[in-house]
């Protein structure tokens, strides 16, 4: 069986064909990084557009590495759910348009969940049951992932995801956009301990969500203080620099770790998996590493290819036909925010 699966939740507009037995025929990902780079952020407006200009060139690309036709498609998939509105419309129609064309089923795609099911393709074994964290741009959560089709939120961000608050940290610091790696990279020369910055909700375990507004304040507030201020005419020193950037990583990394673990013991499960764009952190992932090792959990991080969005993680859509749960035509985005 041959699946295509599409991906236009955000800001990457990417298309992948794999087979029913995970295996990844072709994977192609274009990304708007320079579009959003001088806002930096992500406008949603000149994101739904750009996918709108790149959808049919990426599906083609796709299907032409691996060498078939539309004809030749079994199946196709997209994600309808959690995203922006205007982008997760623009992979949904196409999907709808393969799938009538071409007579075959159409299945849509949990975002999240497909996060998760990244581990279980890189790693070609069962992952299942699991603690999945999920952490990037737009969303940080714990699932009870019993399945590959059942989750179960144990907690998630009660404002600002982790990557949102890498992103306005490293617009702060004036470097550059996307923030998650130019933060890491600043990180590298700085003292993790050189600022006393919080930890929200880590010591107390009967609470497994996450708060990331109040440490992006406290580095402000580093920084500048309250009140308003123009970022880009601070003068700051490369060390200065360098220290906020590994003191905020190293809060960001204590609180995901810690809430990880924390979720790990409610729930029993042994096994830990990672996926979204923040899982391709270097110091989390040394961090997460080194806590499997001292306790024994399996760790199963997306590797740094399917840990930002992607097509490939789509597969989880096999799962859903296995089970015989395809999708009508007259199906609707849902943009979220998921609880579930």
């Amino acid at each position: 069986m041959k699946l295509l699966t599409i991906e236009t939740t955000c800001d990457e507009t990417a298309a992948a064909v794999v087979t029913d037995r995970l295996e990844v025929l072709s994977s192609v990902v274009a990304s708007q990084d320079r579009l959003h780079e001088r806002f930096g952020g992500v406008v949603p407006e000149i994101a739904s557009r750009a996918h709108l200009e790149r959808i049919l060139p990426v599906i083609d690309e796709a299907l032409r590495r691996a060498g078939i036709g539309l004809a030749d498609l079994d199946a196709v998939a997209v994600a309808t759910t959690p995203g922006l509105a205007g982008s997760l419309l623009v992979g949904l129609m196409a999907a709808k348009t393969i799938a009538l064309l071409q007579r075959i089923p159409l299945v849509a795609v949990n975002h999240l969940q497909a996060h998760i099911y990244a581990c279980r393709i890189a790693s070609g074994e069962d992952v299942f049951p699991c603690v999945g964290l999920i952490v990037s741009g737009g969303h940080t959560a714990l699932y009870r992932c019993q399945s590959p089709l059942d989750f179960h939120m144990l907690g998630c961000t009660i404002d600002d995801a982790a990557g949102e608050a890498f992103d306005k940290v490293a617009s702060m610091l004036n470097l550059g956009y996307p923030g998650g790696p130019a933060v890491q990279r600043a990180a590298a020369a700085g003292k993790p301990q050189a600022y006393p910055l919080p930890r929200p909700f880590l010591d107390d375990p009967d609470r497994l969500d996450f708060s990331f507004s109040g440490l992006k304040t406290a580095v402000r507030y580093q920084i500048v203080g309250p009140g308003k201020h123009d970022f880009r005419s601070l003068q700051l020193q490369p060390q200065q620099v360098a220290d906020l950037a590994a003191s905020f990583q190293e809060a960001v990394v204590d609180c995901l770790v810690g809430k990880s673990l924390q979720a790990l013991q409610r729930t029993g499960f042994r096994t830990l998996c990672v996926g979204g764009g923040v899982a391709a952190n270097q110091r989390l992932r040394q961090r997460l590493s080194e806590e499997a090792d001292r306790q024994g959990f399996r760790l199963f991080l997306a590797p740094l290819a399917l840990a930002t969005d992607n097509a490939v993680m789509g597969a989880i859509a096999i799962e859903r036909l296995k089970a015989g749960l395809v999708e009508p035509l007259d199906i609707e985005v849902s943009p979220g925010p998921l609880r579930a």
